[in-house]
């Protein structure tokens, strides 16, 4: 067996035998089965990981290239990715599209019964998920070092039907069968919390910082698909959390005493974090469950781009020359203020010096021009739900605002018009206003909206 960097790996082969080989050996040992009993489903997922083995292999490869390199990375934050089917393009981009219909053949089977089988990931339903897709394919093909980061929806947005002449939308159950392109990684689990109150506590040097204390803790476990590029050996991932609840929230006393729904309660109002892509927001718990889904994806990813930040560097300054984090859209633009509370609150990072990181570091695309279509979350809400995060917005706002009153003296309109908080008919968190401020670029998805 071949020895990569001192580790024994097996190192999957191009030619008909070699890949006839691996689909016998997943065949049985991935399925638990032969050629004779294999079922279709049998036959999609023995195909899907024998083709996933080659991307894993140039992965490898990738993640050690990259290592050793210590670039500076891309890191891409959207609520949706629209992918597509997974198992046509992987073909394609490792080149064993003609390998998998002789061996299938050879086997009883055809490419076409089992491309049926290949679903897409509901992980996103339009063209600002077509865009982020296409933008994490670009970077691969490019041999750039990125990786995207999104929610691990539970179903996708719906599957469209209709009775009587009437739609109707059922959850897409989009992982049924599993998910054959997926890794999960449960030893990376991060702690995420909500609502709670913030207080004073005493630091290293004996000053005061703020210290956020939630009162619902939620957690959240990685899994990662692999993004190839194509016409080159460079694999990138796609990191997608998935909210679960501590044994904690599960009631045994009450379970045992039959009022089984209190005693899943608590798990199931942690697990709907990530249930359905855009819950409804036509109900007050809906919109602040959308809000949750925002800063769950944030916290989870910057947690995540910090420990890997800090596999090879160490100073806070280089920071910005590692790292830029790409927001796509409104949805993860909290990542801007739990930046800032990540440094100052968590690593004893000055204000000043934070914010000048924090600048450095994030861009941001913008899909629309229209204000009502801008993005904004009440105030009562927002406080209620991130206290801390609010308290850091007003903070950034009225230094932010004492420079606008310093070039524009007496324009009080543009005070108001760029301010981070509407005031009127009530008080709102701008999110493109902050995503502007706290952003060193901005873009639109065409021309006219980047000028």
């Amino acid at each position: 067996m071949p020895t990569e960097h001192g580790l024994r790996v097996r190192r999957p082969g191009n030619t008909l035998a070699e890949f006839e080989h691996d689909l016998a050996d997943n065949l049985c040992y991935e399925r638990g089965t032969t050629a004779e009993s294999a079922s279709l489903q049998d036959a999609y997922w023995t195909l899907a990981v024998t083709i996933r083995d080659r991307l894993a292999h140039r992965r490898a490869r990738t993640a050690r290239a990259n290592y050793m390199a210590n670039p500076k990375f891309v890191y891409y934050l959207s609520a949706e990715y629209m992918l597509g089917r997974q198992l046509r393009q992987n073909a394609l981009y490792t080149g064993t599209a003609d390998l998998a219909r002789q061996g299938l053949a050879a086997a009883g089977f055809s490419v076409e019964d089992l491309e049926v089988l290949d679903v897409e990931p509901g992980l996103g339903n339009g063209g600002l998920g077509r865009l982020a897709a296409c933008v994490l394919d670009s970077l691969a093909t490019l041999d750039m070092p990125a990786v995207g980061y999104g929610i691990r929806y539970e179903f996708g947005i719906f599957k469209q039907a209709f009775e009587d002449g009437h739609q109707v939308e059922r959850p897409d159950d989009w992982t049924f069968y599993g998910n054959p392109w997926e890794f999960p990684a449960p030893d990376d689990r991060q702690a995420v919390g909500f609502y709670g109150h913030t207080e004073a506590v005493e630091d290293d040097q004996g000053g005061l910082r703020a210290r956020w204390v939630p009162d619902e803790p939620v957690r959240a476990e990685p899994s990662h698909m692999l993004v190839p590029g194509y016409g080159t050996e460079t694999v990138n991932i796609i990191r997608l959390w998935r909210a679960q609840a501590g044994q904690e929230s599960f009631d045994l006393g009450l379970f045992n005493a039959g009022r089984y729904a209190e005693a899943v309660e608590a798990q199931m109002r942690c697990e709907n974090l990530t249930k359905v892509l855009y819950p409804s927001d036509s109900t007050e718990t809906g919109r602040e469950l959308r809000l949750k889904q925002q800063y769950f994806l944030v916290s989870c990813s910057l947690r995540d781009i910090i420990r890997r930040f800090r596999f090879r560097n160490n100073d806070w300054e280089a920071f910005p020359d590692k790292v830029v984090i790409q927001l796509n859209d409104t949805h993860p633009v909290l990542a801007v203020p739990e930046l800032m509370r990540l440094l100052v609150d968590e690593n004893g990072v000055g204000w000043e010096r934070a914010w000048s990181i924090t600048r450095r570091t994030f861009a941001y695309t913008c899909h629309t021009l229209l204000p009502e279509a801008l993005e904004t979350w009440p105030v009562p809400v927002f406080g209620r739900l991130l206290p801390r995060h609010l308290e850091i917005i007003y903070a950034l706002n009225h230094f932010f605002l004492q420079d606008v009153r310093a070039r524009h003296p007496g324009d009080e309109e543009r005070v108001a018009r760029v301010s981070l908080i509407q005031e009127d008919p009530e008080r709102r968190v701008r999110m493109a206003n902050l995503a502007v401020v706290g952003s060193f670029a901005v873009n639109g998805v065409a021309e006219l909206q980047s000028r």
